[in-house]
């Protein structure tokens, strides 16, 4: 296998979503989704800015990066956000026009939906199950 490093990793930080549009982002992730913008600086290098969102509270945050040819935007992420109401906010969602897939209410398995932001990066909503934290 090899050796481990000695020095370990503790947490994920964040998970990167390319996009073509920083502010149209910030405006469907904070705006539309409710999610906390915790970081917005320039940086130079990135032709754009770094910016971080995340629900209130959360460990891991997302990361709006600019697109660019080697890391274009409408990706899906494998990202799952979690919600109290899948329904709920399914409903809400695709009233205020969010791209939003069929409710799924499978049995033994959280209701959950797919949704899409402004440049066609794919998430899913998965609701949260009594005593998970």
């Amino acid at each position: 296998m090899g050796e481990q490093v000695s020095t370990a990793i503790i947490a994920v930080r964040t998970v990167g979503i390319p996009v073509t549009d920083q502010d149209r982002a910030v405006e469907f992730y904070v705006g539309t989704l409710g999610l906390d913008k915790r970081v917005d600086v320039p940086v130079e290098q990135l032709g754009g800015r770094w910016i971080e969102i995340a629900p209130l509270g959360a460990a891991t945050a997302i990361a709006l990066v600019p697109a660019d040819p080697g890391h274009p935007a409408g990706v899906e992420t494998g990202i799952r956000l979690t919600t109290a109401d899948a329904a709920s906010l399914h409903k809400e969602l695709a009233a205020r026009g969010v791209e939003v897939g069929e409710l799924l209410l499978w049995e033994g398995v959280p209701p959950m939906f797919s949704l899409r932001d402004a440049d066609g990066n794919g998430l899913e909503i998965v609701e949260e199950q009594k005593g998970e934290a």
